[in-house]
């Protein structure tokens, strides 16, 4: 079967795209939720997409779903529980969840209510699901492996500019994910001929001694990993790296990438939205989520702002140039 088909099976026509269906009486509204760690406007965007994607499948928000008030602790773990409780308390059909802490919040929530993940790093190694073939439980969704992309990142940027000798790697230590992404980190850093300083930040007001961290040290780069929290504040993450002249690589694609970034790579938000809204068909057409295997992206951006390399007074190979999808000049 081709992966971006799915073909409904048992009762004939699709729900919500049947005629026949409006003649039988109203059609049954289902209410989703979502929970995640992101700023408001970039969770709108995100939502907004989904929605496009899930208008294909025959569900259009305000007839047949609707979606709660979205909640999002915009960085602080500490408020994950709380507004998981509220979401549960609401009876969604299903919830839609991202970044690690977000779906642990959900998983002491609720051991019912589907929960489709989008995006979330490493969910096998961290024990949120059992495996990717068969999840187990009432949690499945899309995936990634975090600590994979960050690592070919880091070998990009060492790419980019051959003379790098340190990188500064924010992480967020309240992220259970954090120790092995440490670890592989360290250990990709040796391996380039580079040294790694670890910026640990757990709220907004740790940033500007992170950044006075790096100056004392003289941290030649900065690599930025997609956490939340970390994300939130990439703007002045990236003005502190424009005023110093260090080069910035941030997980994601060109959406993440400041103007004054150097380069950036992994998976496209669109494709998370094309996954989420699967799994969301499915699990409303009746299929139960700890049945349905886990998926990753397969879609990679690669972007490099040439306009910056020139700034920082670098030459880019022409040999990573070709393989970049996008060239920001």
């Amino acid at each position: 079967m081709d992966r971006r088909t799915f073909v409904a099976v048992g009762g004939g026509a699709l729900l919500g795209l049947s005629s026949n269906l409006c003649a039988q009486g109203p059609v049954t509204t289902r209410r989703i939720g979502f929970l995640t760690m992101v700023a408001r406007a970039n969770m709108e965007a995100f939502l907004a997409q989904l929605r496009t994607e899930l208008e294909k499948l025959g569900w259009t928000d305000g007839r047949n779903i609707v979606f709660l008030e979205p909640q999002t602790a915009v960085g602080d773990n500490t408020r994950l529980p709380s507004l998981a409780s509220e979401l549960v308390a609401q009876n969604p059909d299903l919830i839609l969840v991202a970044s690690v802490p977000a779906t642990r919040a959900l998983m002491q929530a609720t051991k019912s209510i589907p929960i489709v993940m989008t995006g979330v790093a490493n969910p096998v190694e961290l024990g949120i699901v059992a495996s990717f073939v068969k999840p187990g439980g009432n949690v499945t969704g899309s995936s990634y492996l975090g600590n994979e992309f960050a690592g070919k990142l880091l070998q990009l940027l060492k790419e980019a500019a051959p003379r790098l000798r340190s990188v500064a790697l924010f992480v967020n230590p309240t992220n259970e994910a954090v120790p092995q992404f440490v670890k592989h980190m360290l250990e990709g850093a040796v391996a380039l001929g580079m040294q790694a300083q670890v910026i640990e930040v757990s709220s907004p007001s740790e940033f500007e001694p992170a950044f006075v961290t790096i100056r004392r040290a003289n941290t030649e780069s900065i690599l930025l990993p997609p956490e939340p929290l970390i994300q939130s504040k990439r703007d002045a993450i990236a003005d502190f790296a424009q005023t110093h002249g260090l080069p910035l690589a941030v997980v994601g694609d060109t959406r993440v990438l400041p103007a004054s970034g150097l380069i950036a790579y992994g998976p496209t938000r669109d494709e998370y939205a094309h996954l989420a809204a699967r799994y969301v068909d499915r699990i409303l057409r009746g299929a139960k989520p700890g049945d349905l295997s886990i998926e990753q992206p397969t879609r990679f951006h690669l972007v490099i702002n040439l306009k910056s390399a020139k700034a920082l007074g670098l030459t880019i190979p022409q040999s990573l140039l070709l393989r970049a999808d996008e060239k920001i000049e």
